[in-house]
């Protein structure tokens, strides 16, 4: 069991026959009042998000899930298919369970596969990937880092903002979490 005020983005926990994931939790003190939890909470099973307080003493029970390397192949139809490094065993996951880390996948891109006791729950994207700009508005002549930005679709379909002197083709280190900018990927854009 784990108290409620102990909860941190990215555990997750079971209630009520739910396998919850911890989106986001922050504490709360209301000018009259108990401190209370607010959280943003991600059903597992049923892919629905919720935001419920808690009182921080609220006790839940830790969900132990486990991870598996594993490799993105392709996506047919609604089912996204993936390959255990180890086994070599196929594993196919709805990709509406999956929704917001498609937009970061590309094909034989590594993954982790998270596991509760036998069940697929779904997958751990590593904190960078590199995707290429695939439409940007064209770079601005004498723009500098501290520009206000544009956006630009890359080659997922994932929209970020970038800055001014960014082109189309240039390859580019996102971060995961936050789906943000990161900076140029060096290793292919010496390349071009």
């Amino acid at each position: 069991m784990i108290e409620a005020i102990n909860l941190k983005a990215g555990m997750t926990f079971e209630q009520n026959g739910k396998l919850i994931k911890v989106l986001a939790s922050e504490h709360h003190k209301p000018g009259k009042g108990n401190t209370v939890m607010r959280m943003k909470l991600y059903d597992l099973r049923s892919g629905s998000t919720v935001e419920k307080t808690m009182r921080p003493e609220e006790k839940v029970e830790q969900a132990i899930v486990d991870t598996k390397d594993a490799q993105y192949l392709y996506t047919q139809g609604d089912i996204a298919v993936f390959m255990d490094m180890e086994t070599y065993e196929q594993y196919e996951i709805p990709t509406a369970t999956i929704q917001n880390e498609m937009k970061f996948m590309l094909e034989n891109m590594n993954v982790k596969i998270d596991y509760f006791n036998s069940e697929v729950i779904g997958i751990t994207l590593p904190n960078t990937v590199q995707l290429k700009v695939a439409e940007t508005e064209p770079s601005i002549k004498g723009a500098t880092v501290a520009g206000s930005g544009k956006s630009a679709t890359m080659e997922t379909g994932l929209v970020v903002t970038v800055p001014d002197f960014i082109k189309e083709g240039e390859v580019l280190d996102i971060n995961t979490q936050k789906g943000t900018y990161q900076s140029r990927a060096s290793k292919y854009n010496d390349e071009n």
